[in-house]
């Protein structure tokens, strides 16, 4: 079994403690970090670094009343996932949860999904509808990216946040509602307003209750976490992360925050197949040596000399003999993984330099 691979033995029979500490020691010679720890986390929400921990706690405190909450934090570190913990936690969690995307709709059908409308209050509009206000009735509305809704209006969001009544377009009768309001923004609130793009009246209505959640890079600890999460929940035959790879993911800034590394983990298992996510299997932003100080190669083209794929064949045919013959070295030197060396060398029909 050596001889065609394996990595140690045990003789039968073994305590159970040799096979874990057997398991260590491959761990560590492999460089594979097997992700089976407990996935810790909140209502939803994966975390256990301390600014997340801050996080439910506001949540735990908030819940308990029926304050309106504005939750603040960059485009994708789970607003939603928040005030979806909210509501679960809340004494309306029996209740519905209706959340409007502000960004989304023209300003005319924005008011209608808001506040419903009547037969023939605008072209189009063959029937009484109601509107999510109504709907979340008893339970929580959720307006997403509120900092988006037009200044004509947020005078009437803000008239039913004080009155808890409104009209539906086009209707006479006023009605009446018990909705909590959780809201989220990526945008400074206090800024727009300042600069007249967002009443700063219905900005301090929304800030009864604020609550921030902290950018993926101010919580690296928690990467290996949402990570693990992330390969459960996808359901792929993915045994472990490398510790480069893993190392890779908690260095990088992550613009797109939690969302981000949910798309990285299943590009990452489609590229692995069966086998541990690699360095080789993250996309090419994630490999520091396509990011090191030596210069990748650069060769002069000339206008008659355009065509992309011979211009390709050349640079790879190019780094492969300078970097003799080493993959690896000529990945580096192109900028790009080696992975993505071998499918394009694939594609190209480029054989072993």
């Amino acid at each position: 079994a050596l001889k065609r691979g394996a990595i140690d033995f045990l003789v039968k029979p073994f305590e159970n403690s040799e096979l874990v500490g057997l398991i260590r020691q491959v761990e560590s010679r492999r460089g594979i970090r097997l992700l089976s720890e407990p996935i810790e986390g909140f209502s939803g929400m994966i975390g256990g670094s301390q600014p997340m921990r801050r996080v439910y706690s506001a949540i735990e405190r908030v819940a308990k009343t029926d304050a309106t909450v504005l939750v603040l934090g960059e485009s994708g570190t789970g607003k939603q996932l928040a005030a979806r913990a909210v509501h679960s936690l809340s004494a309306r969690s029996n209740g519905p949860f209706h959340e409007i995307q502000c960004a989304n709709l023209p300003e005319h059908l924005l008011e209608s999904e808001l506040f419903g409308h009547e037969k023939g209050s605008f072209t189009g509009a063959e029937g009484q509808k109601k509107g999510r206000v109504e709907l979340a009735a008893d339970g929580t509305l959720f307006l997403d990216e509120i900092g988006e809704i037009p200044l004509s209006l947020q005078s009437k969001l803000l008239a039913f946040i004080q009155e808890r009544k409104f009209h539906r377009v086009g209707g006479t009768k006023e009605i009446s509602v018990d909705v909590r309001i959780v809201a989220a923004t990526n945008k400074d609130l206090l800024k727009e307003s300042r600069e007249n793009r967002f009443r700063s009246d219905l900005y301090y209505r929304l800030e009864s209750f604020t609550i921030w959640l902290p950018p993926l890079r101010d919580r690296r600890e928690d990467i290996p976490l949402l990570t693990a999460y992330f390969l459960k929940t996808k359901g792929q035959p993915v045994n472990g992360i490398s510790t480069d790879a893993l190392e890779a993911l908690k260095a990088y800034d992550w613009p797109g925050n939690v969302r981000e590394l949910e798309n990285v983990v299943m590009q990452a298992i489609i590229e692995s197949g069966n086998e541990p996510i690699s360095i080789d299997s993250l996309p090419a932003r994630f490999d520091s040596s396509a990011n090191s100080d030596n210069e990748p190669i650069r060769t002069p083209l000339s206008m008659q000399d355009l065509n992309l794929e011979d211009n390709e064949r050349l640079l790879i045919h190019t780094a492969l003999k300078r970097a003799q013959g080493n993959k690896t070295e000529a990945a580096r030197l192109l900028g790009i993984t080696r992975r993505r060396l071998y499918s394009r060398m694939a594609f190209l029909k480029i054989e072993d330099a």
